[in-house]
Parts: structure tokens; C-alpha cells; sequence
């Protein structure tokens, strides 16, 4: 295991840029590992619709950066208080949406500093029955990306001024805010300590966890690389936010694997325009799905017979292909 030093930068933009970078540049031969800490922001999910998923107006006024990452899932708020952690490896399929093959060590070292943390649910770590991490993950097909936060002493508040939450994901989950759902870890330790500490402590306890490890620091090359993958990607609006999709039907629908939300333009009973959104865990990019039904007859067996040219499991995880289809094309009645 290689620890991958970030030189103390906290632009959340520059931070997944390098992020992306070793994962898609750096020796396939070693596994790595990044830490970092991000000034106020919002991370998105790969695949959501950003304008719904903040508070423009309360964003915009506290200068709060709004950034996609390469991963699916759901928004998350960063702060100085937030430590992100990224495991890049080699393509595994028993590690891909195998969240606690990769959280384990983390939960392990948390352990030994008498924070009792558990992985419960999709992909969320608990202490208490209070989230404290939240993980995704995102594959090249060769590389994956293992990658979560850690709330050590960030604005609990912050989180839900920052985040729109939608009344279906509160109502599914059985809570009422945000604020009732999550906790800083350093509410669960004896003694206090500032995030840089923290940081320390946890790197400390990984490596005792495995046998080797070495830290690397980027050259100024790839310095270079890192910050014009930033300026082309992670600072574009297209890539945050994304064109607003023309629809005249939108169906949404919580499954298992996560909330799928179509919105589509049927013109003279083709579709003409799609767009899905959602906080799922896919591997195949959606543009597939969204090309493939393009200029297709807006009819459920037509549909249905181009879905089968494609595994649905690829693009959202394990739901039937038959569910999707039915949200596609469903009655109102059964949208929620």
C-alpha cells in the first residue's frame, strides 16, 4: 500500500482531480491510498440532477463549492472538519459494492480508539445507530476508486442548509432531518483532538493493519497533470452541473440499490429526449441507456425490446430489468 501525500490541499475540485488521476495514471502493480480535507462543499453523486440536490441560494451566498464526483451515490457536505479517505486497487469484482471488504480497516483502527462503528445499511458507517461515513465506489474496468468520509467536527447544521434533502428519501428512511441522522466522531471519543490528530492516528492505525506501506509525493509533472485535468473537468459547469434536460414526463421510484429518476420528452409518441438521475451504484455509464431508447417508439414492448440488448445491473445495481421498464413507462398511479 503506497500513501498518496496531497501536499495539504484543500480545493475540493484539485483534490478529486488528483483522485482520478492516480487512479487512472498511477502503477497498476500497487494499491494506494489518499487522504484529504476539503474547504465547504458539496460533493455530488455521478449520476443526480445537482440543482436539485442543493440549496442554490444558500450555496451561492456562503461561496459553498459544488462539485461532481466520478462515483455514484448520493450528495455529500465537506468541511474542515471532514476527513475524505480513497482506496485505488485493481478491479476486483468481489470488491466492487463489497463497501465493507474496504471499510473494514477503517472500522478497525476507529475500534481501537473506542469509537464501536459498524457498516449497516448500503454503504453507511454507524456508531450508535448515527451515520458518521458515508462510501462510494466507481471502476475503469482494470482500477477502482473505494472512496468515504469520515465526519470527525464538521457543522452538523451545514449539512441540511447546504443539502435539499427530497421528502421521498426522508419518508423512506423513517426520519424526520438530516441533523437526526448523522454524528461527528469526536462525540465518541474520551479525549478531544483536533482532525489533523485524528488524521494522523487513523494513517497510523492502517499501517499497522497492513505490513507494507510508503508515502509517495507527486512530481511536478504530475502536479501539472493533475491541475489541467482540474481546470478541464472539475471546474466546468458542464461537469458539476449539467444541461437541464427538456421532459414532459418524470417518474421517480426508491428501490433497494437506491432512487432511479427518469425524465423523458415523448414527441408525436417517440422519445426524443431522457435523462436518469439518481443516488445508485452503477459501473456502465448511463449515456448508454439514454442513447440507446432515443428516437424509440414510446411503447412498452419497443422499450423493452432494446433494454434487452443491455444488463441493467451494470448501469444500476441488482434491481429486475422489468421494474426499470415499468418505471419507464408505468401509469402515474404507480409513481413515488
Amino acid at each position: 500500500m503506497i500513501f498518496i501525500e496531497n501536499e495539504g490541499h484543500a480545493n475540493p475540485r484539485l483534490n478529486l482531480a488528483l483522485e482520478e488521476y492516480a487512479l487512472r495514471n498511477f502503477n497498476s502493480q500497487s494499491d494506494y491510498l489518499l487522504f484529504y480535507i476539503n474547504e465547504p462543499s458539496i460533493i455530488i453523486g455521478r449520476s443526480q440532477n445537482t440543482l436539485e440536490e442543493i440549496n442554490h441560494e444558500y450555496v451561492e451566498k456562503n461561496h459553498i463549492h459544488v462539485v461532481r464526483r466520478i462515483s455514484g451515490g448520493g450528495a455529500v457536505y465537506h468541511d474542515f472538519g471532514n476527513l475524505n479517505f480513497s482506496f485505488i486497487t485493481n478491479h476486483d469484482t468481489t470488491r466492487l459494492s463489497n463497501f465493507k471488504k474496504f471499510t473494514e480497516p477503517v472500522i478497525n483502527v476507529l475500534s481501537k480508539m473506542g469509537v464501536k462503528a459498524e457498516l449497516k445499511g448500503r454503504n453507511d458507517i454507524l456508531v450508535n445507530d448515527k451515520k458518521i461515513s458515508g462510501t462510494a465506489q466507481f471502476s475503469t474496468g482494470k482500477r477502482m476508486v473505494s472512496h468515504g468520509t469520515l465526519l470527525f467536527d464538521t457543522d452538523l447544521g451545514e449539512v441540511a442548509n447546504a443539502l435539499q434533502v427530497k421528502m421521498n428519501k426522508i419518508e423512506s428512511k423513517g426520519h424526520r432531518s438530516v441533523r437526526s441522522r448523522v454524528a461527528n466522531i469526536s462525540e465518541f471519543l474520551d479525549k478531544q483532538i483536533k482532525i489533523e490528530e485524528f488524521r494522523t492516528l487513523l494513517l497510523e492505525g492502517l499501517y499497522e493493519e497492513r505490513e507494507a506501506f510508503e508515502t509517495y509525493h507527486l512530481t511536478p509533472k504530475e502536479w501539472q497533470s493533475v491541475n489541467q485535468l482540474k481546470e478541464e473537468k472539475y471546474d466546468s459547469w458542464d461537469w458539476n452541473y449539467g444541461r437541464s434536460p427538456k421532459f414532459n414526463i418524470q417518474r421517480s421510484k426508491r428501490f433497494s440499490i437506491g432512487e432511479i429518476d427518469v425524465r423523458l420528452f415523448v414527441e408525436k409518441g417517440y422519445l426524443t429526449e431522457l435523462k436518469i438521475f439518481g443516488d445508485f451504484f452503477g459501473k456502465e455509464p448511463l449515456e448508454d441507456i439514454e442513447n440507446l431508447l432515443i428516437g424509440v417508439k414510446y411503447d412498452k414492448e419497443k422499450i423493452s425490446k432494446k433494454l434487452n440488448k443491455i444488463s441493467i445491473a451494470d448501469y444500476f445495481g441488482d434491481i429486475p430489468k422489468l421494474e426499470f421498464i415499468e418505471l419507464l413507462y408505468g401509469s402515474d398511479e404507480a409513481d413515488n
